[in-house]
């Protein structure tokens, strides 16, 4: 019957948000990242979540699956840094007007799908082929350029993340091991400024569609609440593999992704 049949299709979409959730996860969350950039391409190609509720829908992601990587990185550093606090300085207020950006500027899908292709790409290539490396981090004094530069660098991926609807940490967290910084450093802290960051970002959408209602600007319940089930469980195994995992091949291993989500966005936006 009808019934039955939507049923069965109701449950597929499930599971597969599941799945796709928990996949990745395990791939993104060793380096930091939530894995919103890599599940939006699913979203848009498989899952036909509609523009934009795309972007919100991966905010609800992150929101219900980074708390298990969070949980498996407390055990082993505390989640308050000052790389975190910067990155959070700068995020939150992006996020924001990233989400008017995504609403009013570029609600299409295939205008959407052309910038996304050009995120991914360069810090994909910087991740697989880097020139100069620095082993330590050290936390910069106030007002040195180096807390400036990344607080202002925090703010312009926070931007990118409302558009795209990946909090920031997902940018992030490549940038800041592209420019050498240790994973076990950057992992914790672009995790908590993507859950924070993701937070706002989704209660800014979520008022922007009380306030034009008939747009599908709020996010896909379902779909969200089920990947972000399965990032929850994929996350805290990523985290746990992560001090098993050399750095090398983790900055390569999500190079690759990035690249390969980069020519997938492309190729969608020129059909």
């Amino acid at each position: 019957s009808d019934r039955d049949s939507a049923w069965v299709n109701a449950l597929e979409l499930v599971l597969l948000s599941f799945v796709a959730g928990w996949g990745v996860a395990v791939l993104t969350v060793p380096v930091g990242v939530s894995g919103a950039v890599f599940l939006l391409p699913i979203q848009l190609t498989v899952l036909d979540v509609p523009s934009p509720a795309v972007t919100p829908t991966n905010l609800l992601f992150n929101i219900v699956a980074i708390p298990g990587a969070l949980a498996r990185y407390r055990t082993r550093a505390p989640l308050q840094s000052p790389l975190t606090l910067m990155l959070l300085i700068g995020t939150l207020p992006g996020v924001v007007i990233g989400a008017f950006i995504r609403v009013f500027l570029i609600p299409g899908p295939q205008v959407f799908r052309l910038l996304v292709a050009g995120v991914p790409l360069p810090l994909g290539i910087w991740l697989c082929f880097p020139r100069n490396r620095v082993t330590a981090v050290p936390a910069p004094p106030t007002g040195s350029p180096r807390r400036s530069t990344t607080i202002a660098l925090a703010a312009g991926v926070g931007v990118i993340g409302g558009i795209y609807g990946i909090g920031g940490g997902s940018l992030l967290s490549p940038i800041l091991v592209g420019r050498g910084m240790p994973i076990a450093t950057v992992a914790p802290a672009t995790l908590v400024s993507t859950f924070v960051t993701s937070a706002v970002g989704a209660i800014t959408y979520l008022m922007l569609a009380i306030a034009t209602p008939g747009h599908q600007i709020g996010p896909m319940w379902t779909i969200g609440l089920a990947a972000g089930a399965g990032g929850l469980i994929g996350g805290y195994l990523g985290a746990r593999l992560q001090p098993h995992l050399p750095d090398k091949a983790l900055r390569a291993g999500l190079g690759v992704l990035a690249i390969a989500t980069a020519l997938l966005y492309l190729l969608q936006a020129l059909r």
